[in-house]
């Protein structure tokens, strides 16, 4: 298996030891994308501004390997607290369209810099 480490530019820095995407065979991975601002590297607005900003961070990974949001096939959300779901849906559906990938979500006790949203995807090239 060869794997190839994707860093983007224009996506936020990586906050650890990792890579924004990785690519296998077809297949690319993406790290959990939070809603940092590429240009400052700090969160900003409340939930449906920090999945409108995780999203966009995930088309600029996607794009750096020629993929767009149509290419992606799994996503999974990771969210601050549960009743932000309602409001992160609105703006993944419209971000995504039909016919949506599939999708898992779930809340956590805590995000990295106390985000609201991490959003991580797979796409088939």
């Amino acid at each position: 298996m060869t794997k190839e480490a994707i860093f983007a530019q224009g996506a936020p820095a990586a906050i650890g030891p990792y890579c924004h995407a990785v690519k296998t065979g077809n297949l690319v991975f993406l790290s959990g994308q939070l809603g940092l601002n590429p240009e400052t590297g700090k969160l900003e607005g409340d939930i449906k501004e920090q999945t409108r900003q995780a999203i966009a961070n995930i088309k600029t990974v996607l794009a750096s390997v020629g993929c767009t949001l149509d290419n992606v096939v799994k996503t999974t959300v990771y969210l601050g607290e549960m009743h932000f779901f309602d409001a992160m849906n609105e703006i993944y559906a419209a971000e995504f369209g039909e016919p949506y990938p599939a999708r898992s979500a779930f809340s956590v006790k805590e995000l990295p810099k106390q985000a609201l949203v991490e959003i991580e995807v797979i796409a088939a090239l």
